[in-house]
C-alpha cells in the first residue's frame, strides 16, 4: 500500500494519471500504475501529440494504415483509439470491481470544435459509438459552446469528461447542463446509474495568470498598502477557488432536483482537479494536491507528480478546510484590481488555443511523415 492508495482509501480522492502513451499497454505501463493506486487515466491533444511525437512507437501503424489509404486526420484517430482501446482494457477489471466507480479513460474530441456545437455533438457521439467501451469518458471542453452538446451527450446516456473549467461561473453551467441532461434521459424512459461524468477543473494555470498579475502590481506600486495586499495572496487563487467549487459541488448535488435525481440512481459528476503540476519552483511541489484531498473527487496528475506524491504526500481531508481564508482570498483579488473573472475568460481562450495548437501542428509533422514515406494524403 502507498500514498497514492490512501488518497482512495482515506481521503475518498480517486488519483488518476494525465498521460497516455503507447508504452502504457506493455507490462510495467498501466499495470504498475494501477498497483500504485492509480484508479484512472485522463489524455489531452498535447499530451496525445508529445507521445505521438516522441520515438517511433507509432511508426509501423501509421505507415500501415496510411499505406492502406486512409488520411492521415483519419490515421491520427486510429493510433489514438488503439491506445485507448488498450488502455480501456486494462482499466476494465478496476471498473468492474467498483461497480462503474473508477477505471475510466477519457479522450478528447478534436480541440478545432470548440466553439462548434453541432460539429462536438456529432464527433463527441460518433466517438462513444465507435469506441462502445462502460469506462470511456468523452472529453468536452465547458465552452459556451459545449455546454449544449455536453447536455446532449447526457440525455443520450453518453459518459463525459467536461474539461477546461477555469471559473465558478462556468462550473455551476456545467452542473446545470448535467441537471438538464439527466432530466430529459430520465424522461425519456433512460437509466441514469449508467451515466458518469467528471468537470475537470484546471487549477494550476489559475495561480499562474492571477500570480502575473499581481507581481505587476507590486512592481508598479512598491511600498504600498495594495502592493504589499497583492504580495500576501500569491499563490492562494487557485486553491481558494477549487474549495469553494467543491463546496458548490457539495451544495448542488445534496439539494433540489440533482439530489431527487442522485437519490434515484443517477452518479454524482465528481469535481476533477487538473493541471495540478505545481508550475511555480517556489511553491511545494504537491500544492495542488495535498491541499485539495477529499470525497468524491479526483485528481489527475503527471506521472512525475504520482511519483512525488507517492514519495512524500500527506493524506488528510483539506479540500473544505478554511472556506473563510478561500472566500477572503478571492475577495482580495478583487479589492487589489485583479479580476478573476477576466483571468479565467482569458485562461480558456489560451486553452482552447493551445489544444488546437498542438493537434494541428501534429497533424502538419504526421503529413510530412506519409510524404516521406510516399503513402497518404
Amino acid at each position: 500500500m502507498t500514498n497514492v492508495h490512501d488518497l482512495y482509501g482515506v481521503g475518498g480522492q480517486s488519483p488518476w494519471v494525465d498521460d497516455l502513451k503507447r508504452s502504457y499497454l506493455a507490462p510495467g505501463g498501466i499495470d504498475a500504475l494501477i498497483e500504485l493506486g492509480v484508479r484512472g487515466l485522463t489524455s489531452n491533444p498535447t499530451i496525445l501529440a508529445k507521445s505521438i511525437e516522441a520515438g517511433h512507437d507509432y511508426d509501423e501503424q501509421f505507415a500501415d494504415v496510411v499505406s492502406g489509404g486512409t488520411s492521415v486526420d483519419d490515421a491520427y484517430w486510429d493510433l489514438v483509439l488503439h491506445d485507448a482501446a488498450g488502455a480501456l482494457a486494462l482499466f476494465r477489471p478496476l471498473y468492474d470491481r467498483s461497480s462503474g466507480g473508477d477505471g475510466y479513460v477519457s479522450v478528447e474530441v478534436s480541440p478545432t470544435l470548440a466553439h462548434d456545437t453541432p460539429g462536438t455533438t456529432a464527433a463527441a457521439r460518433a466517438l462513444s459509438e465507435r469506441v462502445a467501451a462502460p469506462n470511456l469518458l468523452v472529453k468536452i471542453p465547458a465552452t459556451r459552446e459545449g455546454l449544449p452538446a455536453i447536455e446532449e451527450m447526457i440525455a443520450e446516456g453518453r459518459s463525459v469528461n467536461v474539461t477546461l473549467i477555469f471559473s465558478l461561473e462556468r462550473y455551476a453551467a456545467v452542473i446545470d447542463a448535467y441537471e438538464r441532461g439527466l432530466d430529459r434521459l430520465v424522461a425519456g424512459g433512460g437509466d441514469a446509474s449508467s451515466v458518469a461524468s467528471v468537470a475537470s477543473f484546471f487549477v494550476s494555470r489559475v495561480d499562474t495568470e492571477v500570480d502575473r498579475r499581481l507581481d505587476a502590481i507590486v512592481a508598479s506600486d512598491p511600498g504600498s498598502p495594495r502592493a504589499a495586499r497583492a504580495a500576501e495572496l500569491r499563490g492562494q487563487a487557485a486553491v481558494a477557488q477549487a474549495r469553494l467549487a467543491y463546496a458548490l459541488f457539495r451544495e448542488r448535488f445534496t439539494t433540489g432536483r440533482l439530489a431527487g435525481l442522485v437519490a434515484g440512481g443517477a452518479t454524482l459528476q465528481r469535481p476533477l482537479w487538473a493541471s495540478t503540476s505545481t508550475k511555480n519552483p517556489a511553491y511545494p511541489d504537491l500544492v495542488y494536491v495535498d491541499s485539495l484531498i477529499g470525497p468524491d473527487t479526483v485528481n489527475t496528475m503527471p506521472p512525475a507528480t504520482i511519483d512525488a506524491f507517492a514519495d512524500h504526500g500527506v493524506v488528510a481531508r483539506t479540500i473544505d478546510a478554511d472556506l473563510d481564508g478561500a472566500h477572503a482570498a478571492i475577495a482580495g483579488l478583487a479589492e487589489v484590481g485583479v479580476e478573476l473573472a477576466d483571468v479565467t475568460e482569458q485562461l480558456e481562450v489560451e486553452g482552447v488555443a493551445s489544444f488546437a495548437k498542438s493537434f494541428e501542428e501534429l497533424l502538419d509533422g504526421m503529413r510530412q511523415k506519409a510524404a516521406t514515406l510516399g503513402v497518404g494524403q
